[in-house]
């Protein structure tokens, strides 16, 4: 019983988006992880299906069981090997399985299908050739990445330089390749498995999706600045966030979770993360103005979604149109709040948000909310070279997808905090209109240009100082004698010329 409870709670976890399902199934130290593996991949790969039995049976009362625990069960009752364990739950299954055998058959005649694996939607039934490469972030905290390079190249690995285009991560069996956008980022061929290597136990090497990266990466915080991972569980970005600072400053993360901040607790010290503050809170019920934050600069907001983005998490069930829609309002308006108290700290100058959702109402949506209700930020424009925009009106804003981007499906938009001093060199550069700067504040122009109101008008100038300085020892008329006397002899001199 001990594989099923196991694999429940693996399925468990992934489906709530606390790591990717290989690091889950590895990290739990399991005797058989290959038979854990399998079972769990296949339960996850029939979850619509199974999940629609159990409920259509109402299994779940008679039996007490949890939902997880109950989809391995029935998935090695009616489409595996068989149930591989004895006592109280066999007893229970098999008190079931004709009504369990009844309802597949059932499905499969409204259906039209005779297999198994025919129930599947199209989407489930992965084409090898499409899987996503195999990322690996270098570590910097513990290594180098061409000491890291050099290592696999020993261990049988084919290096072929740095990608120049994803054309380049079409590799085969031991040949890796440096991402070309994230230049800590290693690519291999899809079916590279790193969890048995001493880079991955040394904690010199995190598996982590490309698009996953992107966060703290573009966020870039300077060693020694404080920063906040909001909702930081399972750890892979704020493992990231402490090399790019090079464990120096102040890391402050936060979940909800006890559990999944345990698990992070031990992923951080394998990274060699020390600049870090673990805390178990609500970032909603962090204090911006508490002390111990008053200089944070940086913020990392990755917080609940829906998940549509991640491969191994889409629901690919018909499900109810109108929980959807309230289910993915509920997660924007959460995110939403999320983003706003975000922005409450007072020194902050940037903050990521980002998301594992395909759904614009979980991204577009949220920005542009954010952004009419804080007129003080704006969008920073990310990574020109990018394929894949934000949607209209917000293409500052990255978008991946297993199709473009050849990563899981995210969402990425970088707040900066527009500053409160009239200094045009803090003002966004317009290229289309270079001299709309000084057009914007005269005055700034006029003290760089001192002398320039001279020398547009040298003529009035002179005139002001004839009027203003007469010639010592002349009376007021004088002035405009000697002016008479100049013209009748310039007229004399014009009738001379004439004749």
């Amino acid at each position: 019983m001990a594989l099923y409870i196991k694999a429940a709670e693996i399925l468990e976890k992934a489906e709530m988006k606390q790591g990717a399902l290989k690091t889950l199934v590895y990290d739990s130290k399991f005797s058989n992880i290959k038979q854990l593996f399998a079972l769990v991949c296949e339960t996850q790969k029939f979850s619509s299906i199974l999940q629609e039995i159990i409920d259509s049976t109402k299994l779940l009362k008679p039996t007490k069981l949890k939902m997880p625990l109950a989809k391995v069960l029935v998935y090695d009752l009616l489409i595996g090997q068989g149930l591989k364990c004895g006592g109280t739950w066999k007893a229970k299954m098999m008190k079931h399985r004709a009504r369990l055998q009844a309802e597949l058959a059932r499905m499969k005649v409204r259906r039209k299908v005779s297999r198994n694996e025919d129930l599947l939607p199209a989407s489930a039934k992965q084409n090898p050739g499409d899987q996503l490469p195999r990322y690996v972030r270098v570590n910097t905290l513990k290594t180098t990445v061409e000491d890291a390079v050099d290592y696999l190249k020993r261990d049988g690995f084919s290096y072929l330089g740095q990608a120049v285009k994803l054309d380049n991560f079409t590799l085969k069996n031991k040949q890796f390749v440096i991402d070309l956008h994230l230049p800590e980022l290693l690519v291999f061929s899809p079916k590279t498995d790193f969890h048995d290597h001493f880079l991955y136990k040394a904690g010199h090497i995190i598996l982590q999706d490309k698009a996953s990266c992107l966060p703290a990466y573009l966020l870039n915080p300077p060693p020694g600045s404080h920063v906040i991972d909001a909702c930081a569980a399972p750890g892979n970005k704020t493992s990231h966030l402490a090399a790019i600072m090079k464990n120096r400053g102040k890391l402050f993360a936060f979940d909800l979770d006890g559990k999944r901040l345990a698990t992070m607790s031990t992923l951080l010290l394998r990274a060699g993360v020390t600049c870090h503050q673990l805390a178990n809170q609500d970032f909603l019920k962090v204090d911006p103005d508490g002390s111990q934050y008053k200089d944070v600069e940086y913020i990392l907001l990755d917080p609940s979604c829906s998940g549509s983005g991640m491969v191994c998490l889409r629901d690919n069930s018909a499900a109810n149109q109108e929980e959807e829609k309230a289910r993915l309002a509920s997660l924007a308006s959460f995110q939403l709040r999320c983003l706003n108290h975000g922005l409450r700290f007072p020194r902050l100058k940037r903050l990521v948000y980002s998301t594992c959702s395909i759904h614009s109402q979980e991204n577009e949506e949220v920005i542009a909310a954010c952004l009419q209700q804080n007129p003080n930020f704006r969008l920073v424009p990310l990574l020109p070279q990018w394929p894949e925009r934000g949607m209209e009106p917000l293409p500052q804003c990255l978008r991946a997808s297993t199709s473009k981007t050849l990563t899981h499906g995210f969402f990425v938009a970088l707040l900066e905090k527009v500053s409160d001093t009239s200094n045009i060199k803090e003002k966004p550069a317009d290229p289309e209109n270079p001299d709309a700067a000084v057009e914007e504040n005269p005055d700034a122009a006029a003290k760089e240009k001192p002398d320039a109101a001279v020398e547009e008008n040298p003529e009035s100038s002179d005139a002001e100082e004839m009027v203003t300085l007469p010639a010592e020892g002349t009376n007021d008329d004088a002035p405009s004698k000697k002016r008479r006397r100049k013209r009748k002899k310039q007229k004399k001199k014009n009738l001379s010329k004439a004749e």
